[in-house]
């Protein structure tokens, strides 16, 4: 990746634990990986576990959105990229792509908005500013990239024959 592209920071491999009963990596896998990565990305914005304890703040999902594109299989190598998509004081908005490393296909996408805690207060408070500064860094970058196409979509509407709005 260049140094304007998307930041690729995590690798695993496909799992015997990880396989369902049709025999490719269960849905509950993709997020597991998808979460891996996110740890490892927020420790590169200067988020890891022992900051979070200097700073008595941490990280809080409140939105994600899952796209499945194409099973993987069991040793199957995989990598994630994220891209991030902006943010401001409180929320950090991104996107994680897998891809299997070797075939280069892209698996599943996993687009996140997270909210900063001050976990004294258990309430959302504004990231320290070396944080936004490293997004800062991160979204000169970012910005030059394209969108990816799954980035914002939403389940499809109008709803299914017999299904609520």
């Amino acid at each position: 990746m260049s140094a304007a592209g998307p930041l690729r920071l995590y690798r695993t491999t496909v799992s015997p634990d990880w396989i369902d009963y049709n025999g490719h990596m269960n849905v509950a896998y993709y997020v597991l990986v998808f979460d891996q990565a996110t740890d490892v990305f927020l420790e590169r914005i200067g988020l890891g576990p022992e900051e979070r304890k200097t700073l008595q703040g941490s990280i809080f999902s409140v939105e994600g959105h899952i796209t499945y594109q194409r099973e993987v299989n069991l040793g199957d190598p995989l990598v994630c990229d994220v891209q991030l998509l902006g943010f401001d004081e409180k929320r950090i908005r991104f996107i994680t792509i897998m891809r299997h490393e070797t075939e280069g296909f892209v698996a599943a996408t996993m687009e996140w908005v997270h909210l900063y805690m001050d976990m004294n207060l258990r309430k959302v408070a504004p990231m320290p500013k070396q944080v936004r500064e490293e997004l800062q860094s991160i979204m000169n970058n970012h910005d030059l990239l394209e969108l990816p196409t799954e980035a914002g979509r939403a389940i499809a509407k109008p709803p299914l024959p017999g299904t609520r709005p």
